[in-house]
């Protein structure tokens, strides 16, 4: 056994992919910097290995490559612990303005997706709340059983909505959404959303809307009734949140599933002895999305990264040492 110590890996910042949808708007522009040639700008995928859009490295010796490059050459960078084909990860982190209503649609399990979509994930996800006009509602589950031949006719007869959860939405708001759940988010919402590494969905109503060619956009209502739990869903409720405080940081843990653990991160450290300092083991990598604020992380080996609202950092296994410094808020996802 090699009693050289073990090499201690530097994070580094990454460059989204955008998305247009008939419902974005032009908020994570305006207020996330977000310099993307889409629009209207629906979503961000700010951490992606995914092949329908791909994040790449902003800084360092990777600059300019895809991560999921990145994770080919150096599969260490992953940890021991997430399971995924090489150069890819498990989870996808995503930004998305809701400028209009989203349609009401639902994603498969693993299984099914597995068995019926070429092997691939699923799409659990949890939505966290970055913003919300007063009085913005998403949609949420069935608040009664509702049988296939009821669903069937509900759709036909554009009633679909009447027969959902209704719920009104407040910034820092959280919400988890497992396969197989119906939903919608509502117009007026900005959401960050950590998911499974998925691009799987199923629309079973879009209001009628037509996409920029003048089409009805594609509904999958077949494979949607396959997989849509039919029985009655209780209104989401907030949780009882607790944050702790410690070095310069509070943190509270927001979600934690099969698939991944979103934490939040509070930094506000005034003089430099207050820096908050964190690194990740041999066992997974780390992703920080900052949603607010600004600061500076620093790592024990020369690092340096100027961190501002709406960038998201890639910490790989085995991290060196890291510093955060300035006044900023975190979602930080782990496998």
């Amino acid at each position: 056994m090699s009693d050289e110590p073990q090499q201690k890996n530097a994070p580094f910042l990454l460059s989204p992919v955008g998305k247009d949808s008939l419902w974005g708007g032009s908020r994570l522009k305006d207020e996330f910097n977000k310099d993307l040639p889409q629009d209207p700008l629906a979503e961000s995928w700010e951490c992606s290995t995914h092949p329908n859009g791909q994040s790449v490295v902003a800084s360092g010796p990777f600059k300019g490559r895809t991560l999921s490059d990145v994770l080919l050459e150096h599969p260490e960078y992953i940890g021991t612990h997430p399971k995924a084909p090489p150069g890819q990860i498990p989870v996808l982190v995503k930004l998305i303005d809701a400028s209009k209503d989203l349609s009401i649609q639902v994603h498969p399990t693993d299984e099914y997706a597995k068995e019926h979509e070429n092997g691939q994930l699923g799409k659990t996800e949890m939505w966290y709340v970055l913003d919300a006009q007063p009085g913005a509602k998403l949609t949420y589950g069935f608040h009664h059983n509702i049988s296939e031949k009821g669903l069937r006719k509900a759709i036909e007869t554009n009633t679909l909505e009447k027969h959902m959860n209704r719920v009104e939405v407040r910034p820092n708001d959280i919400f988890f959404i497992e396969a197989g759940t119906i939903h919608g988010i509502g117009k007026g919402i900005l959401v960050a959303e950590i998911q499974e590494s998925s691009d799987l969905t199923y629309r079973l109503y879009d209001y009628g809307r037509l996409d920029k060619n003048g089409k009805p956009r594609e509904l999958h209502i077949e494979k949607a009734l396959e997989v849509v739990n039919k029985k009655k869903v209780e209104p989401p409720h907030q949780p009882m949140r607790v944050l702790k405080y410690k070095n310069g940081r509070a943190t509270e843990l927001l979600v934690r599933c099969k698939y991944f653990q979103v934490d939040r991160i509070l930094i506000n450290t005034e003089r430099i002895r207050e820096m908050a300092e964190f690194s990740t083991g041999s066992g997974t990598f780390q992703i920080l999305l900052c949603y607010s604020g600004c600061g500076t992380l620093i790592g024990e080996t020369g690092t340096v990264i100027n961190l501002f609202k709406g960038d998201t950092v890639f910490v790989p296994a085995n991290s060196e040492s890291i510093k955060l410094h300035g006044k900023l808020s975190i979602l930080r996802v782990r496998c």
